[in-house]
């Protein structure tokens, strides 16, 4: 069983690490792919060039076995979307192994806005990576499929290539990437709040130091 972790990772911090070691302890992946996306379709276009952000998860994850980074959707020119991606991963895998996709608790709460999402879960288990104690979702529709998906065992995913959902408590670290960036551009150090090597690539490129851009 593999897991899949996308974002814009600008930079990658250990609030993203913490909260992936969690949940790949927790299921016993074989392996969790970090995914940067090249181009966002629901957010802000993330700052640093795309190579560059994959250049930091690949320095993030390097030293953490099973942790990899992943380029595709770098190699994809157009928007990063989750459907694609989920498409390219199965024609590599096949359609037998279990696949989980880790998201956030507010991402969750957007899911079945995004394309093709029930599609989505017939590749895929869902992973949703939640602060103890957060409130169902408010949709009556996601709530709906998440009491009709919910796996209580780690058994009922590891059963299925995918369609379950799986709700996991994780450490929040309060560290966003825009915080990291502002600090940046002060001439303030991030130190602590990325690995050391992603720091040095950082420092290196130059990334971030413009005040007005990385406040965008």
């Amino acid at each position: 069983m593999i897991g899949l972790l996308g974002g814009t990772f600008d930079p990658i911090h250990y609030g993203h690490l913490r909260s992936a070691l969690e949940v790949f302890d927790t299921l016993s992946l074989r392996e969790l792919r970090f995914i940067p996306l090249r181009r966002a379709v629901h957010r802000a276009q993330p700052l640093a060039p795309a190579a560059m952000r994959l250049e930091l998860v690949a320095a993030a994850v390097g030293q953490q076995p099973g942790f990899i980074a992943d380029g595709r959707e770098i190699a994809h020119d157009g928007p990063s979307r989750t459907y694609d991606t989920l498409q390219s991963i199965r024609a590599e895998l096949g359609q037998i192994e279990p696949v989980c996709l880790l998201i956030g608790g507010d991402a969750f709460n957007g899911f079945l806005d995004w394309y093709q999402p029930l599609r989505i879960l017939e590749q895929t288990h869902l992973i949703v990576m939640q602060r103890p104690g957060a409130p169902m979702p408010r949709d009556p529709e996601l709530r709906k499929q998440l009491q009709q998906r919910q796996a209580r065992h780690v058994e009922e995913l590891t059963a299925t290539p995918g369609g379950r959902i799986w709700v996991q408590p994780v450490t929040q670290l309060a560290i966003a990437s825009t915080t990291i960036r502002s600090l940046i551009a002060a001439g303030k150090t991030a130190r602590f709040l990325v690995p050391d090597a992603v720091l040095e690539l950082i420092e290196q490129y130059q990334l971030y130091q413009n005040p007005a851009i990385n406040s965008a």
